[in-house]
């Protein structure tokens, strides 16, 4: 493998799925979102969104908080400190990677 692809092989591949690395932008310029705003920028079912939040939860990438809104139940999602700092690593990584071969 030439040297310049090494630095991909070793990128976080949990963020690196396009939904998932599209929740951790969104969520790296926002306190918090809920889920139905979630869906509606990413453009994902609720099931496929569920699912990716799930795992992006068990790596202890965001903290999902399930609350109401008046009688409406309302789940908010934010990036914890784990979260971004991968999300940052991911983004260093990445742009590295474009520099040595773009």
């Amino acid at each position: 493998m030439p040297s310049d692809l090494r630095g991909l092989a070793d990128i976080d591949r949990l963020i690196h799925e396009p939904a998932r690395l599209a929740l951790a932008a969104i969520l790296s310029v926002v306190e918090s979102a809920d889920f139905l705003y979630l869906q509606r920028e990413t453009g994902l079912t609720k099931g496929n969104l569920s699912s990716h939040l799930a795992k992006l939860e068990e790596a202890g990438y965001i903290a999902i908080e399930k609350t109401y809104r008046g009688r409406i139940p309302l789940t908010l999602v934010r990036l914890t400190d784990a979260g971004a700092a991968a999300y940052r690593a991911y983004r260093a990584r990445f742009k590295k990677f474009l520099e040595k071969t773009g």
